[in-house]
């Protein structure tokens, strides 16, 4: 794989606790690698040795191919940073602040069009102070590619949001991944893990548990389904089996009516990250 983040056995301790325990990662150019896990896992940090922000204390990091605690300006002109922390000091215009940040860049972006892919024309004037949290975030993520990163790290950017907000950043970061950005994006939400990432990586107690494709992770296809049918005489039933193909097979051979109500339903992602993760956080007790 072609890789534009790779991480071997990261570790990073505050005061003798360690936060990030011999972590292991790759993500291939273009690709939307997902970064889960409760509160304290590590993924901030992670991401944060990743940017340059925060220094390692063993493993190799490289970085679009740079160690990112070593990298000049033009390594960080191919990055973009959406952080959890937002523009909400600066007291100048939407439009003032993105003229303002593209004199940073080589080939930035034009404002008009980066008012237009966020969905802020209504409040170009407006000062950002003046802005709602989600209004904010999108700011933040158009100054995050109005360089044209070739990588956007997005660490929680839709925490605050409402469900019609998050639908369109989501659309917003599905435009930027067509372009080729790759996007090593942490959140909390499974919903937008599942939507957005190639694969989603799950970390707990500093340590990266799982890492697949999100109908994959910890095993979900060979998990055992649910299958559940109403039959002819209106009585329901319940199957729990790891062939549930062979089951509705055999069903319909079996019933002579109609069969109502069928469902076929495995573990949904939010099971199998909190069994994961409860199964670390438990034991680290």
């Amino acid at each position: 794989m072609d890789l534009a983040i790779s991480i071997r056995g990261l570790v990073k301790a505050y005061d003798g606790v360690t936060v990030v325990d011999r972590l292991s990662l790759d993500v291939g150019h273009g690709e939307c690698v997902a970064l889960l896990g409760p509160n304290g896992s590590g993924k901030t940090t992670t991401v944060e040795i990743c940017e340059g922000f925060r220094r390692r204390d063993c493993g190799a990091v490289t970085v679009l191919g740079v160690d990112p605690s070593r990298a000049g300006r033009a390594w960080r002109a191919r990055v973009g940073i959406v952080a959890q922390s937002d523009l909400g000091g600066f007291d100048l215009t939407v439009r003032e602040a993105l003229d303002h940040f593209a004199k940073y860049h080589a080939a930035p972006r034009t404002t008009d069009e980066l008012i237009e892919v966020v969905g802020l024309q209504d409040k170009a004037r407006t000062r950002v102070p003046a802005l709602s949290g989600g209004q904010r975030r999108r700011l933040d993520v158009a100054l995050g590619v109005q360089g044209r990163p070739e990588l956007l790290f997005l660490d929680e950017p839709t925490t605050g949001f409402d469900p019609a907000a998050r639908r369109q950043f989501w659309s917003l970061l599905e435009s930027v991944k067509a372009e080729g950005t790759t996007i090593l994006l942490t959140t909390h939400y499974l919903d937008e893990a599942a939507s957005l990432a190639d694969r989603v990586a799950v970390m707990a107690a500093g340590r990266l548990l799982d890492v697949a494709e999100p109908h994959a992770l910890g095993g979900r296809m060979s998990l055992g389904a649910s299958v559940g049918w109403t039959d002819s005489n209106g009585h329901p039933h319940e199957v729990v089996t790891t062939e549930p193909t062979s089951v509705l097979r055999e069903l319909i051979g079996l019933q002579a009516g109609e069969i109502r109500d069928v469902s076929v339903q495995r573990p949904s992602l939010e099971d199998v990250y909190l069994a994961m993760v409860h199964d670390v956080t438990a034991g680290s007790r």
